[in-house]
């Protein structure tokens, strides 16, 4: 991997900011499975702050 792609976050922060397509099916499953990936996401990002914060302003 080249070093200028290592810290490329747009296609992970388009997959929380992305509008909805009208012409993709969709279903409850899929609804559930990405509203979990996204929880999950959100509660990384958060343990990953408290991390940096114990870390470097303690």
């Amino acid at each position: 991997m080249q070093g200028k792609n290592l810290f490329n976050f747009g296609p992970a922060l388009g997959y929380f900011f992305r509008k909805n397509d009208p012409n993709r099916t969709t279903n409850f499953n899929l609804r559930t499975m990405h509203f979990i990936n996204k929880l999950s996401l959100a509660m990384f990002l958060v343990g990953f702050c408290v991390l940096l914060y114990r870390w470097f302003l303690r």
